[in-house]
């Protein structure tokens, strides 16, 4: 199957579709046939990564993955992540040699495959040596069990820490990141996705949409009746500052007075910044599906990107210094 505008993940030599499905609804809000549509209709759009992690619907989404992929192994690029808890046994989280093996044994059971493309940590832990973690992924990948390694959710200090000790170690490096990034979630601007570039890692970057938030159907008045930023409490908490109903107010205004989905307008931005290998999409239906999937359809020129990166603060830069995005300042090379 041909892949729209297919690209190489990092430094991998691997090539990834410009976007990634996301399965976290699977076995959750979309039920199995659910699930299969929403895979077929990505598969038929030329999406070969399907990003997944143990947690999601406490396992069953890796389950209906793994059956969806079973007559496609060979032509898609699977990813899975561990870290949060998986049980109430207090060994069974986290980012140490104990928890993680065991993990990706249990998701290869469940993926009903040999292998993990992308392995994921879910998040950093403070509470194992990092170097335990890091050994501990290298011999999994010596193993076959893992292909490459990826870190979600780390500061860009902790990734370059990693990749110091990989380095000097001869351990298999992290490859891949999965930050948050989105048009009111900027703040992967600021280290994470320069350092992306600077060291080739790829970059998943997931909630394109904000929890719903780009969809349109938010703004500092205006609310559905239900939805993720509705019942959830988590991603009310994420996203529930006024200054992000604001950029929605804004976003949502701009798209529709330029004739864009918002849905696709705000995919086709996250996937245009440089470091961005490709967005992680996700849904509960088709129709949800189809909003995404219309970036791909969207020509987002630079002078576009930068009018929609004018509707919502930009982060100042890691050293604060503000006047060195200025002609204030003692110049630059």
């Amino acid at each position: 199957m041909p892949l729209p505008d297919s690209r190489y993940l990092g430094s991998t030599g691997v090539k990834v579709s410009p976007l990634c499905l996301g399965t976290m609804s699977f076995g959750d809000e979309a039920d199995r046939d659910t699930a299969a549509a929403l895979f077929r209709r990505c598969r038929d759009a030329g999406i070969n990564t399907f990003d997944c992690a143990n947690v999601y619907a406490d396992g069953r989404s890796e389950e209906i993955l793994g059956d969806l992929i079973a007559d496609c192994r060979d032509e898609v690029v699977l990813t899975t992540k561990a870290y949060f808890p998986t049980s109430n046994d207090p060994n069974a989280r986290g980012a140490h040699r104990y928890h993680l093996v065991r993990a990706v044994e249990d998701s290869l059971r469940r993926l009903g495959t040999d292998r993990i493309d992308v392995f994921f940590v879910h998040r950093f832990d403070e509470q194992t040596a990092l170097d335990e973690t890091l050994r501990a992924l290298d011999d999994l990948v010596r193993q076959g069990k893992v292909l490459y390694l990826g870190a979600s959710n780390y500061a860009a200090w902790q990734v370059m820490k990693a990749l110091g000790r990989q380095r000097a170690e001869g351990w298999t490096p992290f490859h891949v990141l999965q930050p948050m990034y989105n048009l009111a979630k900027r703040q992967a601007e600021v280290e994470l996705l320069p350092m992306a570039r600077l060291e080739g890692l790829g970059v998943l970057s997931y909630s394109p949409l904000g929890g719903g938030l780009l969809t349109g159907k938010y703004g500092v008045d205006e609310r559905p009746d239900e939805g993720r930023l509705v019942d959830n409490q988590m991603y009310q908490t994420r996203y529930g500052a006024d200054r992000h109903y604001k950029v929605a107010d804004r976003f949502a205004t701009f798209a529709r007075d330029h004739g864009y989905n918002p849905v696709a307008l705000a995919v086709a931005w996250v996937a245009h910044h440089p470091a961005v290998t490709a967005p992680i999409i996700g849904g509960h239906t088709v129709s949800q599906i189809e909003g995404s999937l219309g970036a791909l359809d969207i020509d987002m020129t630079d002078a576009l990107y930068d009018k929609i990166s004018g509707l919502a603060p930009t982060p100042p830069p890691a050293t604060d210094r503000t006047e060195e995005r200025s002609d204030h300042t003692y110049g630059s090379r």
